[in-house]
């Protein structure tokens, strides 16, 4: 493991010392070769290793092999717009990005929480460089400061938890409290100090009215940021949650009923919302928080199968959401609007992007087959057996999906080509390959779901 990080680390030099007429070419090359060599040998390992520092079982290892795959994709999407910036910019750029994914990686595998909650908050640091300085519009200022104020008062009472459940116990490592049936302690009002706990996952994922942060990152973002936040910064709440819940006793996750509701009402609140968006990405970023306040619900439900059904959740989402901003770049780039009004027509001139647009959306609505179906429909059976109310509270979140689902693809493919658009120029051979890297994996999980599944 330590290999691998010194192999991402190589991206450093890369990024200061490499020409730049190659400078992008050599980077992206250098990090398909590293993701491709890191996820080997996280499926040599069968999701199984652990030393003094590093821990990967079958909750971490797919989220760390997400990691390394999107961050070469971050670098093919974005050289359109960087490639005008200056050489010292664009190095700089890509450094804090690396740094970013070195964060994020080592948060993913680290052996103890107190560990996992030092890269956790180290991650906010790359996060808010790019947003602020290489942000589209003049509110991302604005969208750093939600972004640090939430996650910051968020993160308070996890840090004295952890640093209580250490000072008692000695340990924090997962290996060593799981073997020895280490639980904290049973409190008197066990909903309570499970939220308190959570404060910080539930901020990162986010849960409904914890989420404002997420619509302005997600605007203000350029576009590898908003692959990443999509991709991996919100799947560290979801990975915490999962995390911490073996060391919270049983009982106490039963008696979450108020999350519960709130979680369920944000699903459904936000898949409604995204009906009434006017602006592309921020319909993507609400329908984010519509999926992962599922994984949320999922989570507190604490079953073997709602667990598998949030990690195959989170992968999925990871997946489909960052090839939906991909796409959701390339109209802006054309256009310089994300308002969708103005970007319907589409279909006319590049029917080969209608076709992107299609199978990406078809993803998005949880289709039979795909992956998101198969999340789906493990958190549906779970939500079945425990409340067949609750169920029916969420299976109404289907209709929603496939609703604004379709009014996306259907604002921004149909409808009459508008008239203040000169010129259009057809898609690149990158584009093509940046969402054909996209779709990819989804399908190759589709034929070997054991990846993402541990029922």
């Amino acid at each position: 493991m330590l290999m691998i990080l010194i192999a991402w680390s190589s991206i450093f030099l890369s990024a200061i010392l490499t020409p730049s007429k190659y400078l992008w070419a050599l980077v992206t090359t250098q990090g398909f070769v590293i993701a491709l060599s890191s996820i080997s040998w996280i499926l040599l390992q069968d999701f199984l290793f652990s030393d003094s520092i590093f821990f990967m079982d079958k909750i971490s290892g797919p989220l760390a092999i997400l990691t390394c795959w999107l961050f070469p994709l971050t670098m093919l999407a974005s050289q359109s717009k960087m490639r005008f910036e200056p050489i010292g910019r664009q190095r700089s750029y890509i450094i804090n990005s690396t740094f970013l994914q070195l964060t994020t990686l080592l948060a993913f595998t680290a052996s103890d929480l107190m560990l996992f909650f030092i890269f956790f908050e180290a991650s906010l640091l790359p996060t808010m460089i790019i947003i602020t300085r290489w942000g589209i519009q003049e509110r991302r200022l604005e969208a750093g400061l939600f972004l640090a104020f939430y996650t910051m008062l968020g993160a308070v009472p996890l840090m004295i938890w952890l640093t209580k459940f250490y000072a008692s116990h000695g340990s924090l490592a997962p290996v060593f409290t799981h073997a020895m049936h280490i639980t904290h302690a049973e409190t008197s009002c066990p909903g309570l100090f499970w939220a308190t706990c959570n404060a910080a996952f539930l901020v990162k994922l986010p849960l409904y009215g914890l989420h404002l942060w997420l619509p302005k990152a997600h605007v203000e973002a350029p576009i590898a940021g908003s692959m990443i936040l999509a991709g991996t910064l919100l799947k560290l709440g979801g990975y915490g949650i999962l995390r911490a819940a073996l060391l919270i006793q049983e009982t106490s996750l039963n008696r979450m009923f108020f999350v519960m509701i709130v979680a369920i009402l944000g699903i459904l609140a936000t898949a409604i919302l995204c009906l009434r968006q006017t602006d592309l990405k921020s319909l993507i970023a609400m329908s984010s928080i519509s999926h992962m306040n599922l994984v949320i619900a999922a989570a507190l439900m604490g079953s073997p199968w709602s667990y598998s059904g949030a990690m195959v959740m989170m992968i999925a989402h990871g997946l489909t959401s960052s090839a939906l901003f991909c796409l959701a770049n390339t109209s802006y780039e054309r256009t310089n609007s994300r308002t969708m009004v103005l970007l319907r027509g589409m279909l006319v001139v590049l029917p080969l992007a209608g076709a992107w647009w299609l199978t990406i959306s078809l993803f998005n609505m949880a289709t039979p087959v795909t992956i998101n179906f198969m999340g789906e429909m493990l958190i549906m059976i779970t939500f079945y057996e425990w409340s067949p109310a609750a169920f029916m509270l969420v299976a109404a979140n289907l209709v929603f999906t496939t609703a604004y689902t379709l009014y996306m693809l259907w604002a921004t493919q149909r409808g009459p080509f508008p008239k203040h658009i000169k010129t259009v120029f057809p898609y690149l051979t990158r584009e093509h390959l940046l969402l054909l890297l996209h779709i990819l994996p989804c399908f190759l999980v589709i034929l070997k779901p054991e990846i993402v599944l541990f029922i």
